[in-house]
């Protein structure tokens, strides 16, 4: 297969960055190089930010018709070109082909979807203060933003903050993740050159710690979409603080799914196998901990553990069909592992996985078996910190309350799955969890049509959906004295 080798992207044009320098991309499924990103550095991020804001400057004053031909016309050329793209994220990140369809595909719904948006941005007339005054409230674009995207889902990430972004009037430089800078670097040039002006849509790729803090620090940077860890989103509003930056954070998840004695089992048993374990874990409203109530407990653990053992590993671009790839590199499989081990030691039952597959195909590449762990307590690692791996922890509980406070157990508040067929439990589970989303009887949690929000230390701000776009607004009130 060719090796894809790309530069920055900055005005339109794709430019080398400053140093000359490249790093290598590494597919996760082999451990070998398949292609190779500029290592950009402070000065291509300032030359990035300085034709975002040149542009922005036409570009905020276009009418919401013009912005919306733009996206469209964007999400057309990412749907002509999903089978090429779908290639290379899978090489680069490992996911299952047919899983990397689908999220090139989700990217340009996402362009398509706001490009309807911009045409609704509005603004309306206050009450005046006085027979005299008229007050007008009106909407206009924050600015330049700094779109910060991960590498478990680079490309349908990215274009949650880049489409509505563009879509309220702004302009933005994109920073892929280092781990998986392909895929999310070539999309968003595309929407760059699908008819939007010239600096419209920049990309800068390189270290975090180079290209992103001085995209948080620049002052012509206005606003900072990122999705990541806690831990980087916390660094992330302090290098923000002194010049008041507006900030969207999607961070860590530790997310629950509970399983009434009244749920329909094998749906609840096949979502929670799906939902564990798709893309190794590496999701943020994975789920990381099973609550199921006591009198049917054995009998989900039973059927969990069945068909977490019919799950297939492979290769997802030899072997499209099969369910997982591999994990993005070998920290992840050691994040995993210490909290397998730290489990074990305190007295949990492992019932299946829990080490690197034996199967010598397997053996280059960063799998790691699907783990069940069973007899599982709070103080244990699995159950209250981020795994970000493919490992689940099954515990039991009595009632409605006790599983509301199971559930709000940890810092984190993204997403919680509950599984039930009477309709009281699902309002009282639902309105006492602290999460931003709580979906039942599904672990398909986002919608283009509804908010995506954090609670807790799960973010702030809001992803998806109008209010999404309205993230990217500031309101102006304009009073006119007319006697």
């Amino acid at each position: 297969m060719e090796r894809v080798d790309l530069q920055l992207f900055i005005n339109g044009e794709w430019k080398p960055c400053e140093s000359g320098e490249t790093f290598e991309v590494i597919n996760p499924a082999d451990g070998e190089p398949m292609g190779t990103a500029a290592r950009g550095g402070c000065v291509d991020v300032q030359c990035a930010l300085e034709a975002a804001d040149q542009a922005f400057v036409g570009w905020s004053r276009t009418t919401g018709d013009e912005r919306a031909q733009g996206l469209k016309q964007a999400a057309e050329a990412i749907f002509a070109r999903q089978d090429e793209l779908a290639e290379i994220l899978t090489r680069e990140q490992g996911k299952p082909l047919a899983d990397a369809r689908k999220e090139i595909r989700g990217a340009a719904a996402t362009f398509e979807y706001y490009g309807e948006e911009a045409r609704r941005i509005s603004g309306e007339i206050a009450p005046p203060k006085s027979a005299t005054t008229r007050s007008l409230v009106v909407r206009q674009p924050v600015g330049v933003v700094a779109a910060i995207a991960p590498w478990n889902y680079p490309v349908s990430l990215m274009a949650w903050k880049v489409a509505p972004a563009l879509a309220a009037g702004c302009t933005v430089v994109v920073k892929p993740p280092k781990n998986a800078p392909l895929a999310a670097t070539l999309v968003a040039a595309i929407v760059g050159q699908s008819g939007l002006p010239d600096g419209t849509v920049n990309v800068v790729t390189g270290p975090s710690s180079v290209v992103g803090e001085e995209l948080v620090t620049n002052p012509i940077t206005r606003m900072v979409a990122f999705t990541g860890s806690t831990e980087t989103g916390r660094h992330l509003m302090r290098a923000a603080a002194d010049d008041l930056k507006k900030l969207i954070l999607e961070l860590g998840g530790h997310t629950p799914m509970v399983v009434f004695k009244d749920a329909e089992l094998e749906r609840a048993v096949a979502d929670g196998v799906k939902r564990s374990f798709r893309n190794m874990g590496q999701i943020c409203n994975a789920i990381n901990r099973i609550y199921v109530e006591e009198g049917i407990a054995d009998q989900y653990i039973r059927r969990f553990v069945e068909l977490t053992g019919g799950l297939t590993m492979g290769d997802g671009l030899a072997n499209p069909d099969v369910d997982l790839g591999p994990m993005i590199d070998q920290e992840g499989i050691e994040r995993t592992q210490r909290h397998v081990d730290d489990a074990l030691a305190k007295g949990a039952k492992l019932l299946c996985g829990g080490k690197r597959p034996d199967a010598p195909e397997l053996r280059k590449g960063f799998f790691y078996e699907p783990t069940v762990l069973a007899d599982v307590t709070p103080e244990m690692l699995v159950m209250h910190e981020e795994s970000f791996g493919p490992v689940v922890g099954i515990a039991t509980f009595q009632g409605v309350e006790e599983a509301i406070e199971l559930a709000n157990s940890t810092e984190y508040g993204l997403v919680t799955y509950g599984y039930t067929r009477d309709l009281a439990t699902a309002f009282a589970f639902s309105e006492g969890v602290e999460s931003g989303t709580v979906a039942i009887n599904t672990v398909s949690p986002d919608s283009l049509y509804a908010p995506y929000p954090a609670r807790k230390h799960s973010g702030i701000g809001v992803e998806l959906s109008h209010y999404g776009l309205e993230e990217y607004l500031q309101v102006k009130h304009i009073l006119m004295e007319l006697g």
